[in-house]
């Protein structure tokens, strides 16, 4: 079955988006805005934990690429706080979140779609900082993100992303969703490899994004290739009705600074 991948991606989170129930298309209140324009910000790129505040210089004046950020969050954070800021995001209806944001509030913030592994629109070296919530999960190939990641960034500037722990992906699916854990696929996990046809056509009726697990060599040591070294790590838990939080964490945050 052949399946374009990046436009069925585009499908599902407008559609998401468009029922704004998932936590990632939920845009900042007035009043995060207001905090942010005192210096009083705060920046998540996981569930539960904020990104650490010495983990980013102060925002004004900074470039900064919010990359497959879109749904009105991070941007307009950072743009109230100073930053000139571009969000970069597949799904026109969560570029849409930010949208509205920056004129609720104001905000000058460029907006982009396009696929997080293709930054070709960008020159090297154009962005002080880059910012990447949890979606690597939707790129079939996390290297080429970095690669593209590290050749915007200048010298010594920081990627700070939060990524899925490939475990998460062992289990079955349907079992996962019902509360109960039971191993069923190796990894690296991808739904375009490891799911069935029947089902994978299920999955492509219902409009749910296409997922990649990534093994760590290739999410941290891909970094690492890339040119940049980390210099952060924390890891962080899921929202509290997910099973698996009981036995260990489901996010990594990490902060990798460019050469």
């Amino acid at each position: 079955m052949a399946i374009e991948i990046q436009t069925h991606n585009q499908t599902a989170w407008d559609k998401i988006a468009a029922v704004g129930q998932n936590r990632y298309t939920r845009v900042v209140t007035p009043e995060q805005i207001r905090e942010a324009r005192k210096g009083n910000w705060l920046l998540d790129v996981s569930p539960r934990k904020f990104v650490p505040r010495e983990w980013i210089p102060d925002p004004s004046g900074l470039d900064v690429l919010c990359l497959a950020s879109g749904g009105g969050q991070q941007g307009p954070i950072l743009a109230a706080a100073g930053a000139n800021v571009t969000v970069l995001d597949i799904s026109s209806k969560q570029l849409e979140q930010d949208r509205y944001v920056a004129q609720r509030e104001g905000l000058a913030v460029t907006l982009e779609q396009g696929d997080m592994a293709d930054l070709s629109r960008f020159k090297d070296r154009q962005f002080h900082l880059v910012i990447n919530p949890p979606s690597t999960m939707f790129a079939p190939d996390v290297r080429k993100v970095w690669k593209e990641v590290a050749r915007v960034l200048r010298p010594q500037g920081s990627l700070i992303t939060g990524i899925s722990n490939p475990a998460v992906y062992i289990f079955d699916k349907k079992k996962f969703n019902r509360g109960k854990l039971k191993v069923k696929y190796p990894l690296p996990y991808s739904d375009v490899a490891s799911v069935p046809g029947k089902e994978m056509k299920k999955q492509l009726a219902n409009g749910e994004p296409l997922t990649f697990s990534h093994t760590l060599q290739d999410q941290i040591g891909g970094m690492i290739d890339a040119g940049m070294v980390i210099t952060g790590f924390y890891e962080d838990y899921w929202e509290d009705h997910i099973v698996l939080n009981k036995y260990m964490p489901c996010f990594m945050v990490i902060r990798a600074q460019k050469l």
